[in-house]
């Protein structure tokens, strides 16, 4: 591999470090945080762009045999993460600690793309760490109240958990199969004995755990409350995205057992209930959107199920359509204190004060719910469809039955926007500046997606 070939294979990667290096510059000689947001947005844009152009090129390379390559499904990934990222900057822009925030964010950047290019388990892992760990610090850079800083420390723990269970899966697929190459982890999955059930299931228990699936999420709530606004976006759409399409480059052309089939159905069609109905009871904002969260973990990890050449097209078109939504609906809550904005008591006649951010949630809340014609149908119709290629219909037809508990979820937040008097909120302002910027372009991109799915499904 030469020099320029290995520029080329990680540009993406190398523009998001020189993105860190600009920001501790401007750290060194601006006394003003807000200065790292061109730096950080330039960077962001750059490596979106970057990752988008290799991606049109069909380029692939294997630049470390083994441990690290690229090809058109590592790039497009790359491209959706990374451009999703761009709002959770522009919500940022007036946050206190704006580059510390820009700088934790493009270092996680920086470990989802080693994470979707990784060949081994061990580069697996290292993008994984590299992915989490600045989320921990993130959370704390929340700190307006007491919950963030327990929302932080539990995180961490059980982060630290999902490591040690990482780990050890690990070790148990080396025991089995006399490697930690990606085509180890995939014979072991198709693999009988004991040694090969045991290191599949703590590797994809801890992916469970990464991706906040019923049982493995009781840190999803807490650390979405405790983050502020944008921290909530990011780990919200960002994070979870990168960790269900590494899991889809992990299982590549191979199929589970059926033993573990059964675990991952049991435990997706439990995430889509448990989250939708322990939503129903929350009225905190961002603790609905964890648990909403959680639901759809559960659809992506069915889309696993289906056939191996349907499994990215369809996790990564939900990836973009749950990301753009939250982001959206997120971008418009109503500025003020923050344990006041998230609160859905905060909601009630916001058409009344503000139509145009109440009509955003509202459309994001459609297409959360999957309703038609909105983008979260297509996204959702896609997951089904791959299930039952794969022989699932039961499971399917359960999936679906079980997705109609989240409606009422989402028309609940519509009714205390547009039939709820309008009550005063002295403390809270409509959304404005850069949060609008950041509702604008993911309404621009919702709408693309919900026109034109045909031509992101065909980029894809």
């Amino acid at each position: 591999m030469t020099p320029e070939g290995l520029l080329l294979a990680a540009l993406p990667e190398h523009l998001l470090l020189l993105g860190i290096l600009a920001i501790l510059v401007t750290d060194l000689v601006s006394s003003r945080p807000r200065d790292a947001f061109l730096p950080a947005l330039l960077t962001v844009l750059a490596a979106a762009l970057a990752a988008f152009w290799l991606h049109g090129t069909g380029h692939s390379a294997a630049p470390f045999p083994g441990h690290f390559s690229v090809d058109a499904d590592a790039f497009a990934a790359k491209a959706l993460l990374f451009g999703l990222a761009v709002p959770a900057l522009f919500l940022a822009r007036d946050e206190r600690h704006e580059s510390r925030f820009a700088m934790l964010l493009l270092a996680s950047l920086y470990g989802a793309g080693l994470l979707l290019s990784a060949d081994s388990l061990l580069m697996l892992f290292f993008g994984l760490e590299l992915l989490s760990l600045p989320l921990y610090a993130l959370v704390v850079l929340g700190f307006r109240r007491p919950e963030s800083a327990e929302a932080a420390l539990k995180y961490l723990v059980l982060g630290g958990v999902g490591t040690a269970v990482l780990l050890m899966g690990l070790s148990l697929t080396l025991g089995a199969t006399g490697g930690l190459m990606a085509a180890d982890f995939r014979t072991a999955l198709e693999g009988e004995d004991f040694l090969s059930r045991g290191a599949v299931v703590l590797v994809v228990a801890a992916f469970m755990l990464k991706a906040a699936v019923v049982p493995f999420h009781a840190w999803a709530p807490d650390a979405y409350e405790g983050a502020s606004v944008p921290a909530t976006a990011y780990m919200a759409t960002v994070v979870k995205g990168a960790v269900l399409l590494a899991l889809v480059r992990l299982f590549g052309e191979a199929g589970a057992a059926t033993e573990l089939l059964a675990v991952v159905v049991a435990l997706s069609l439990l995430s889509i209930v448990w989250g939708n109905l322990a939503a129903m009871r929350q009225e905190g904002f961002r603790r609905l959107i964890a648990y909403s969260s959680i639901a759809h973990a559960g659809y992506l990890f069915l889309a696993l199920l289906g056939p191996a050449e349907a499994r990215f097209e369809a996790v990564a078109f939900y990836v973009i359509v749950y990301g753009l939504t939250n982001l959206l609906a997120l971008a418009c809550l109503p500025r003020g204190e923050d344990w006041l904005r998230d609160r859905l008591d905060s909601l009630k006649g916001l058409y009344h004060r503000d139509p145009r951010s109440a009509i955003l949630i509202a459309v994001a809340m459609l297409s959360l719910a999957g309703i038609p014609p909105f983008p979260g149908f297509v996204a959702k119709f896609l997951v089904f469809r791959t299930v039952m290629e794969s022989g699932l219909v039961a499971v399917a037809v359960v999936g679906l039955v079980a997705s109609y508990l989240g409606i009422y979820l989402y028309l609940r937040v519509i009714r205390y926007m547009f039939m709820s008097p309008a009550e005063a909120h002295p403390k809270t302002r409509p959304a404005a500046g850069f949060a609008t910027a950041a509702a604008l372009m993911t309404l621009a991109a919702v709408l693309l997606v919900g026109i034109f799915p045909g031509v992101v499904l065909g980029w894809l």
